[in-house]
């Protein structure tokens, strides 16, 4: 399994994409959880993940999502999932995630998800 790597970037509009890439997992969990409790603190409810290099998933990852998911619908915002893997996805699709989450296969569709500005 590859350590966590995480990158963020805000577009014009002011939506964050989060890239991500490597294992979440229960050391590396925390990590994720600390850059989206920075955004939140900044008031960015608006949020593309891109999972396409998260090759692992497990519950206490899959927690942070639904989490932060809660602070952002809070707030009229959404979190857009990109691309994850079949591993991944299935994690999500087990704990009846894949109907909470919008998961979409690619960014540019990912933007499509929130309302002009």
């Amino acid at each position: 399994m590859k350590d966590l790597e995480i990158k963020t970037q805000v577009n014009e509009n002011g939506v964050v994409t989060i890239i991500l890439d490597g294992s979440i997992d229960a050391y590396s969990y925390s990590k994720l959880e600390e850059v989206f409790n920075k955004l939140l603190a900044k008031q960015q409810y608006e949020m593309v993940v891109d999972l396409t290099g998260v090759d692992y998933l497990n519950s206490a990852g899959a927690g942070v999502f639904i989490g932060t998911l809660g602070v952002t619908e809070e707030n009229n915002g959404k979190i857009v999932l990109v691309n994850p893997q079949s591993a991944v996805r299935n994690v999500f699709d087990l704990l009846g995630l894949s109907n909470v989450f919008s998961i979409v296969k690619d960014k540019s569709l990912a933007f499509n998800e929130f309302p002009p500005k």
